[in-house]
């Protein structure tokens, strides 16, 4: 697809944000496989879920727009999942793996928060209100993801990886 005009800029995004969640839904229950917390496992899993929702969210804006939710693929958040899987290969004590699954699941979801920021001031630039209220919805649930990943790593988890 050529970019042309600023809204193609726009449906790029979008194409891009569908990529990305698509992979992380494809990477959490991975990640949750390997996690040892128990609440951290449960974390994972309930923004796996979420996750799938939001991609459902995007693709419905892009078919709102007839433009193809398929066409782009987001190397960035190829990236970062690549670097998630090579950390946790590399750590064999269940603690430590625990704590750097969080600092990953964080550069994910700050990635993520950066795109759908993005996103939403594109939709509103464009007026485009509905699309601008979707993406700072999901933009939220990124927020609150991050927030929850930071509350178990600061009430629980850091301290078993420091003691470790």
């Amino acid at each position: 697809m050529k970019i042309t005009t600023f809204k193609d800029m726009y449906i790029a995004e979008l194409q891009e944000l569908v990529s990305a969640e698509s992979q992380l839904a494809a990477a959490l229950p991975s990640m949750a496989e390997v996690a040892s917390h128990l609440s951290l496992k449960d974390a994972f899993s309930r923004h796996q879920r979420e996750t799938v929702v939001q991609g459902e969210r995007l693709k419905a804006l892009l078919r709102m727009h007839g433009a193809d939710p398929n066409l782009h693929t987001d190397q960035a958040m190829q990236a970062l999942i690549g670097e998630t899987a090579k950390m946790v290969s590399i750590l064999p004590n269940d603690d430590l793996r625990d704590a750097a699954l969080i600092a990953s699941a964080q550069r994910l979801k700050h990635y993520e928060i950066a795109a759908y920021g993005s996103a939403a001031a594109l939709a509103g630039q464009l007026d485009l209100r509905d699309d601008q209220r979707l993406l700072h919805d999901s933009l939220e649930e990124k927020r609150h993801a991050d927030m929850l990943l930071t509350a178990l790593a600061k009430g629980e988890i850091n301290q078993d990886a420091l003691a470790a």
